[in-house]
């Protein structure tokens, strides 16, 4: 029995030390170094500091990624690194934005030296059968080979990143001759952050001295808008201004006004937060005719006369508007018209409380609204309604409304498997005193 045992071990031993082939030149299973020395090679260890990292995807700016790898002893530079998520991003799941390597922008130190910006891979899959998928993956700078190496990542990720979710980083270093000498796992959590300026919302308030503010959204619906500014005076000039574009915290969005003697005036929108409005331009007379404007789609206008007809001028030009379309009647029926925020429609309530969604239809010259599709009752409580680009972190246009008492209240966007985007059914308070305003838009 004992001869036996000893054959088994010795076989055992002469299986391990054999060269393994591949049909073609001899390989082994491990490396030189570790076979001289009859070990298996050693790996390392990385370690991530203070655990899992959260990266908001927005304009919140970067974040500090940090963790430590142990290399073994004799481990010959340079060393290199690289990790790659253990997810990837798929066509159509940015947003609106091109998947680029702009997604997440990094720098990289190590042992506390700075080697300046490191290079992001974000390919992106077509489709659910590309197979296999490539995931986003990060090179890290070439350095000597030490005892522990200390690496400084900064993720600066704009609000696309945020389809990564919570992937885990799958970390390897390499030594000169290319072999593993440390592997790990890091977590990272992207979050939606705050939207750029030019996806957060505006609102315009004029008070009953004519004074035109302005507050801004801060993609925060906690605090929905920064302090106002003051856009100029002189607004009560002015029985209806209307937004034809929704407005937007970079100083975007075109709006018209009529005077009292029944002039449209084109203002423009200049991309300048400090002076959104270029002078204005003069349409033309005679829209006096009608009780309510209301800007749509590509920034085309309709309007209802005194017996409920609603009409569309189609825009042209920046101050042009082509011949009326007359869209159909009984639109008396609403005591409120409004953008509705999402720049491809309106809203408009009815003497019951009832509120109602249009969504813009687009093409010309077909109707320009789809079939009409009920948002909810007991809208009558407010005294002013109105649409408003996104005000939150979720991409979905919003909505304000204020009530009898001057509290204003926040309607988040929601989409629906049946209606598509709608003003969601909860409400949260922005504040009160904004009956001090006789116009928001």
């Amino acid at each position: 029995m004992t001869r036996v045992r000893t054959a088994v071990v010795a076989a055992a031993l002469v299986a391990a030390l054999a060269p393994v082939t591949f049909g073609g030149p001899t390989a082994f299973a491990a490396s030189p170094a570790a076979v001289a020395a009859g070990t298996a090679a050693e790996v390392g260890t990385v370690v991530q500091e203070g655990g899992r990292l959260t990266v908001p995807a927005g304009e919140e700016g970067p974040v500090t990624l940090r963790f430590t790898a142990t290399l073994p002893t004799g481990v010959t530079g340079p060393v290199t690194a690289s990790f790659e998520l253990d997810t990837w991003l798929k066509e159509g799941e940015a947003g609106s934005s091109p998947v680029s390597e702009d997604v997440i922008r990094s720098t990289c130190a190590v042992n506390g030296v700075s080697y300046g910006a490191c290079a992001w891979h974000m390919p992106y899959s077509r489709s659910d059968l590309q197979d296999p998928p490539t995931p986003p993956s990060l090179d890290l700078p070439a350095v000597p080979a030490a005892e522990t190496l200390a690496y400084a990542v900064t993720l600066d990720a704009d609000r696309t990143a945020a389809v990564l979710g919570h992937p885990d980083a799958r970390v390897e270093l390499k030594d000169g001759t290319g072999a593993t000498v440390a592997r790990g796992t890091l977590g990272l959590d992207f979050v939606p952050g705050t939207p750029p300026a030019s996806r957060r919302g505006a609102l315009h308030a004029r008070d009953r001295d004519g004074v035109l503010w302005r507050y801004e959204g801060t993609g925060d619906v906690t605090r929905p808008f920064a302090t106002r500014k003051r856009v100029g005076g002189g607004w009560n000039a002015y029985t209806a201004v209307v937004p034809l574009t929704s407005p937007t915290a970079d100083g975007r969005g075109d709006l018209v006004a009529r005077d009292r003697a029944g002039v449209l005036w084109y203002y423009r929108g200049t991309g300048k937060p400090s002076a959104p409005f270029a002078p204005r331009e003069r349409i033309g007379g005679g829209w006096n005719a009608y009780t309510a404007l209301v800007g749509v789609g590509d920034g085309s206008l309709v309007a209802r006369d005194k017996d409920g007809v609603l009409w569309r001028y189609k825009k042209e030009y920046d101050t042009l508007y082509g011949p009326r379309q007359r869209v159909g009647g009984g639109w008396n029926t609403y005591t409120a018209l409004t953008m509705s925020g999402a720049r491809d429609g309106a809203l408009g309530r009815d003497r019951d409380g009832v509120l109602w969604k249009y969504d813009y239809w687009g093409s010309y010259p077909a109707p320009p609204f789809q079939q009409r599709q009920r948002v909810g009752g007991g809208w009558n409580t407010y005294t002013a309604i109105t649409g408003a680009a996104e005000l939150g972190r979720d991409e979905n246009p919003d909505l304000v409304a204020r009530d009898r008492d001057g509290r204003l209240w926040l309607y988040q966007g929601v989409r629906t498997p049946l209606s598509g985007l709608v003003p969601g059914s909860s409400r949260s308070l922005v504040g009160g005193g904004w009956n001090t305003y006789d116009l928001m838009f």
